[in-house]
């Protein structure tokens, strides 16, 4: 693929200063723009990066005070939007992630035939061959929160840090909104879809060496709980009832009214048959578990048509287009 130097690079960096200048000299001659974040690393990583890389695309950017991994990364999707760059990508400066694959990852993009992309490595079994355990575990309770929450059903593998974005999206994007610190990709995600933005999964190889990883489930899950079920609720909420009422919304509704009702009216007879020694009639059984039958069927109704509502049609274009007859407007 001949790109042109047409994707720019955002690498956060936190105590990455022994890997961070091997990650930059594996970037290849595609890329024309290299954002590094010092996320105020202890290291003084961007000074040992000012001090000893002579390559003229990197910038670097540093913060006074720490804002994670997601701050840093918003960071340098600011200082990329007035790039010339087609595709934006987010690398780790740690090393897990190959320099080499960054045209895999932008290739979807560049073609015009997703919004977004980001790396899976559940795509193949072997793939995850010496992935902790626990990373994949978490991985596979959090790839279903996460479809829920986004509305990104086919997507795998949703914490996984190398992205790639078109940069007419982060024109569109309300960055201070979306979290900074480990939630950020889940919580992009769902910022995505409020865009209609179309999302690829792009297969990749785990690189891990035996490192540590800085993610502590027990200090993460309320917080990732917290927001998946908030981006649930605003999502189900925007997309059914403000953005767009169907039968769907209906079938939402009800369903979940029918469910909940069922089971409430069950439990209360059952509980009250079960203190007086009396059995509930047959009628009362019906009743109790009609409703729940019924409110199944209309949630997994539901249900199908959410996963089929999915982004298809790439939106970057028709940004692009409004940005630029609104830049126009503004010269006039």
């Amino acid at each position: 693929m001949n790109s042109n130097r047409r994707i720019a690079i955002v690498i956060p960096c936190f105590r990455v200063r022994d890997q961070i200048l091997q990650v930059i000299a594996g970037i290849g001659a595609e890329v024309g723009w290299i954002y590094v974040v010092d996320d105020a690393c202890p290291e003084q990583t961007g000074a040992w990066v000012s001090a000893n890389c002579s390559d003229p695309r990197v910038v670097v950017i540093t913060h006074a005070q720490s804002q994670g991994v997601g701050g840093a990364t918003l960071t340098g999707y600011r200082h990329a939007i007035g790039s010339g760059a087609d595709a934006v990508v987010k690398l780790d400066g740690d090393g897990q992630m190959d320099p080499a694959l960054i045209l895999r990852i932008a290739g979807p993009l560049l073609a015009g035939h997703a919004d977004y992309a980001k790396g899976n490595r559940f795509h193949r079994l072997a793939f995850v061959r010496g992935m902790p355990w626990v990373r994949l575990l978490g991985n596979a309770m959090l790839s279903f929160m996460t479809k829920l929450s986004s509305g990104y059903w086919q997507i795998a593998d949703p914490t996984n840090g190398f992205t790639a974005i078109r940069r007419e999206l982060l024109a569109e994007l309300e960055l201070e909104r979306i979290a900074r610190r480990y939630f950020f990709e889940s919580d992009l995600l769902y910022h995505l879809n409020q865009l209609r933005a179309v999302v690829v999964d792009v297969p990749m190889q785990a690189r891990y060496e035996g490192e540590p990883s800085s993610l502590r489930p027990t200090r993460v899950i309320g917080p990732f709980l917290h927001g998946h079920l908030r981006n649930t609720v605003r999502r189900i909420g925007y997309s059914y009832l403000l953005r767009g009422f169907s039968v769907a919304s209906v079938e939402l509704g009800l369903g979940s009214a029918l469910l909940f009702g069922g089971t409430a009216f069950g439990l209360w007879h059952w509980i009250g048959s079960t203190d007086s020694g009396v059995p509930a009639t047959a009628g009362t059984v019906m009743l109790a578990a009609l409703p729940i039958i019924v409110g199944v069927q209309m949630l997994l109704s539901w249900l199908n048509f959410d996963v089929a509502a999915e982004p298809r049609s790439p939106v970057h274009a028709l940004l692009g287009d409004r940005q630029s007859t609104q830049s126009d407007t503004d010269v006039a």
